[in-house]
C-alpha cells in the first residue's frame, strides 16, 4: 500500500531526520575529497611537471598497490580489526608468484590465482588467531608480518626470483588492455576489485555483518550471529588482496623481491583511515579508502617532483595521518 506524504512532510527540510552521526561520517568523506583536489591544486602550481597527463597515470599507477591492500583492509578496520602484516605479506606472495610461476613452471592462469588463494590463507591463519585463539589483533597480525618477512628470505635463498622467460606476467600491471588509452592494466584491476568490494560492502551479508561486528560485537554475537565464523571470513577474505597484491608488484617490478614490503601496511592502514574508515569499527567505504589512497599518492609524487628529502616525506605524511586519526575522533564525539 502506497502511503501518501502529508502537505507538511513535503514542506519538510531535507535535512530533518538526518542523524549527527550521518553528518560526520558524510563530513569526513567529502573533506578527504576536498583534500585531495586542494592537495593536488597545490602541487599543480607549485610545479610545471605535476599537472601533465603522464605525471596523472603515474600517480593512479603508484596508487595501485597502496590501493588493493587497502580495499582488503577496509574490511577488517570496520570489523573493529587491524592488521599489520599485509606489507610483509605481500612480499612472500610476491616470492610465492615467482616459486609457483617460475621455479614449479606453472603458467600464469595457474600461477597467480594460487598466489591469490595463498594471501587468502594468510588471512585465514589470521582470523583463526583472532577469532579462535581470541589473540588481540595487533598481537597476531604482528606476529604474522615478522612470520611472512622470514618466509619470504627463506623461501627466496634471500635472492630475487625474475620473470624474465615468463611471457605475458608482467603485462599483468604494465600491459595496456584498452587500446587508444595509456592506462596501465594494474589501474585497471584496482578499480575493478574496488567496486566488487563496493558491491560486497554494501549488497551482502559478509558487509552487513562486517559493520554490525566492528558496531557492536557482543549485540551482534547476542542476534545469533556466529562471530567467530564471520571474523575468519573478513580476514580471509582481507588476505586475497595481500595475493593480488603482491601478484601486482612482482609484475610491475619484473621479479619477486623477497625484501620488500616493510612500510607498505602502514601507509594502506593510513589511506584507510583518511579516507574516513574509523579506527574503532563499525563505519568506512571503499570509495573513501580510494581517495585516501589517492592523496598519499599525490603527497609522494609531489614532494618527490619538488625534490623534498625523503625525511622531510615521511614527516609530512605522519602529520596527515595524526590529522586524520584525530578528525576520526572528532567525528565520533570523542573529547
Amino acid at each position: 500500500m502506497t502511503v501518501l506524504k502529508s502537505e507538511a512532510d513535503r514542506r519538510r527540510p531535507w535535512w530533518e531526520g538526518v542523524t549527527l552521526a550521518a553528518l560526520r561520517s558524510r563530513l569526513q568523506q567529502l573533506l578527504a575529497f576536498a583534500s585531495l583536489i586542494v592537495i593536488y591544486t597545490f602541487f599543480a602550481f607549485a610545479s610545471p611537471y605535476f599537472f601533465t597527463y603522464d605525471n596523472f597515470i603515474s600517480i593512479l599507477y603508484s596508487t595501485v598497490v597502496i590501493g588493493t591492500l587497502a580495499v582488503g583492509t577496509t574490511f577488517v578496520i570496520i570489523s573493529a580489526g587491524i592488521d599489520l602484516s599485509i606489507g610483509t605479506g605481500m612480499a612472500l606472495c610476491a616470492v610465492m608468484s615467482g616459486v609457483f610461476i617460475v621455479n614449479a613452471g606453472l603458467p600464469p592462469a595457474l600461477g597467480v590465482p594460487l598466489t591469490v588463494l595463498f594471501g587468502g590463507f594468510m588471512g585465514l591463519v589470521n582470523g583463526i588467531n583472532v577469532a579462535v585463539l581470541r589473540v588481540p589483533p595487533f598481537i597476531a597480525t604482528l606476529a604474522m608480518m615478522l612470520v611472512a618477512e622470514g618466509l619470504a628470505l627463506v623461501v627466496s635463498d634471500s635472492t630475487p626470483i625474475y620473470f624474465n622467460d615468463v611471457s605475458g606476467y608482467t603485462g599483468i600491471s604494465t600491459g595496456h588492455l584498452v587500446p587508444g588509452l595509456d592506462i596501465p592494466n594494474a589501474v585497471l584491476v584496482l578499480l575493478a576489485v574496488s567496486a566488487l568490494s563496493g558491491l560486497l560492502l554494501t549488497k551482502t551479508v559478509l558487509g552487513r555483518y562486517t559493520y554490525s561486528i566492528g558496531s557492536n560485537e557482543e549485540a551482534t554475537a547476542l542476534s545469533g550471529v556466529n562471530v567467530r565464523r564471520w571474523k575468519i571470513a573478513i580476514y580471509a577474505f582481507a588476505g586475497l588482496f595481500i595475493g593480488l597484491a603482491g601478484v601486482l608488484i612482482s609484475a610491475r617490478l619484473g621479479s619477486a623481491q623477497p625484501a620488500t614490503g616493510m612500510g607498505y601496511e602502514l601507509q594502506a592502514i593510513a589511506a584507510v583511515v583518511i579516507g574516513g574508515t574509523s579506527l574503532s569499527g563499525g563505519k568506512g567505504s571503499i570509495v573513501g579508502t580510494l581517495i585516501g589512497a589517492l592523496i598519499i599518492s599525490v603527497l609522494n609524487n609531489g614532494l618527490q617532483i619538488m625534490s623534498i628529502p625523503q625525511e622531510w616525506q615521511n614527516v609530512i605524511l605522519g602529520c596527515v595521518i595524526l590529522v586524520a586519526v584525530y578528525a576520526d575522533r572528532v567525528r565520533r564525539g570523542e573529547p
